[in-house]
């Protein structure tokens, strides 16, 4: 790459490390506010329950809209525009508040939307400056987006011990959002840049109506299918580790936050650390590798004896998962044409398990407990091991393998 190239690439770079850090403050910066909004509401826990459907009702409506989107607008365009409607939706939220639950669901309704179509645009031009870098980076911007929602938890943190009210508070965050991030996308690559001065409108239009077929493609499934397999076994232990301390192990409520706080560090050191191995061994080993020690610590979690079995459990079962999602989305978008549509397939496919894990683990927990209803992400983890050759990167394309 001459100069010039590179300056906008490594410019590019920081932009997307901004849209993947922001994007984990907004969601940590609401969710950090929802005790108090519901005792402003006056809702029991399941009325809020209710109302929080409404940020999944909005991302599962928009994912599989989201990829056409991008193919048609970019991923510049979709990130800013959609940062916008996510911050509109908080700042619904930041003053529905006191007026009723209708403003809030709608703000949660248009904080959905947006930052389902956010997190697809964003991991689409994650993979272009990942391909123009020619090494693996997509884990550490996932690795930004913990950084960003451990940002937005302390700033909840500071907040309500200062007494800084929730309208006042989500009131900033939204306007952080809404203005910090637009300016900040401007830096980002074209999503064709070996084609830009070349592509016409038919092109496009060629290109977009040529999207939805990703949902036919067989790799782009099973990169789906793979990628929902880490995503369960990524929010089964934001759900449950804690708790699972707690009830399971007999760990007090403290112990039981440690362990957590474990999963998450390991789970960040994994995705800050891992490009360097993905470099040097090429996906399928260090994925299939990974899932092996996720396994092990999955075993120790559920089966230890102990307290300290079971944090070294946690520690494992963060390293192992951590790669599994951000890596997904760069299989997925080995081909920068189509990369938007697929992107936003194994995006819908996988937010599924967000929304089907934690009642299928209540559930079972309720039958057997809740140590013995952690165990069924093994057999999903042992699936994607077996599927874990469909992110191979094509032979045409170049990058890390």
């Amino acid at each position: 790459m001459t100069r010039p190239d590179t300056e906008a690439v490594g410019a590019a770079t920081r932009a997307t490390y901004v849209a993947f850090v922001s994007l984990g403050f907004c969601f940590a910066s609401w969710a950090s506010r929802i005790p108090q909004v519901k005792q402003l509401l006056g809702l029991d826990t399941s009325q809020l329950g209710l109302v929080l459907l409404a940020t999944a009702a909005g991302s599962v409506g928009a994912l599989p809209l989201a990829g056409p989107v991008v193919t048609r607008f970019g991923s510049r365009v979709t990130v800013s525009r959609m940062a916008v409607l996510a911050g509109a939706g908080l700042f619904a939220v930041a003053f529905g508040c006191r007026i009723g639950v209708a403003p809030v669901v709608a703000g949660l309704l248009a904080l959905g939307v947006g930052t389902a179509a956010w997190d697809v645009a964003m991991n689409v031009h994650g993979a272009i400056v990942e391909l123009r870098l020619g090494r693996a980076i997509m884990p550490r911007f996932h690795a930004g987006f913990s950084v960003g929602t451990v940002a937005g938890a302390l700033g909840g943190v500071a907040m309500v011990a200062l007494g800084v009210s929730v309208t006042l508070h989500l009131a900033i965050a939204a306007l952080a959002v809404a203005v910090g991030v637009p300016i900040a996308v401007k830096r980002f690559l074209g999503d064709h840049p070996e084609a830009d001065s070349r592509r016409s409108t038919a092109s496009d239009a060629r290109t977009a109506r040529r999207s939805l077929g990703a949902w036919r493609e067989r790799r782009t499934l099973l990169i789906g299918v793979f990628v929902l397999a880490l995503a369960f076994a990524e929010g089964s232990g934001n759900d449950w580790i804690s708790l699972a301390m707690i009830d399971g192990h007999r760990a007090r409520p403290a112990v039981g936050t440690l362990a957590f706080a474990v999963f998450l560090g390991a789970m960040t050191a994994g995705r800050w650390f891992g490009p360097q191995m993905l470099d040097e061994h090429g996906r399928i080993p260090v994925l299939r590798t990974t899932l092996v020690v996720a396994i092990v610590g999955l075993l120790m979690f559920t089966l230890g004896p102990s307290t300290e079995v079971a944090f070294g459990g946690a520690l494992l079962w963060g390293a192992g998962i951590s790669l599994g999602f951000p890596v997904g989305m760069s299989a997925g978008a080995d081909d920068p044409s189509l990369a938007a549509a697929r992107v936003g397939v194994i995006s819908s496919i996988a937010y599924c398990a967000f929304l089907a894990g934690p009642p299928l683990i209540g559930f079972i927990a309720q039958r057997y407990s809740l140590l013995h209803a952690l165990t069924v992400v093994i057999p999903l983890l042992l699936l994607a091991g077996a599927i874990a050759g469909a992110l191979r990167r094509p032979a045409q394309t170049s990058g890390p393998a």
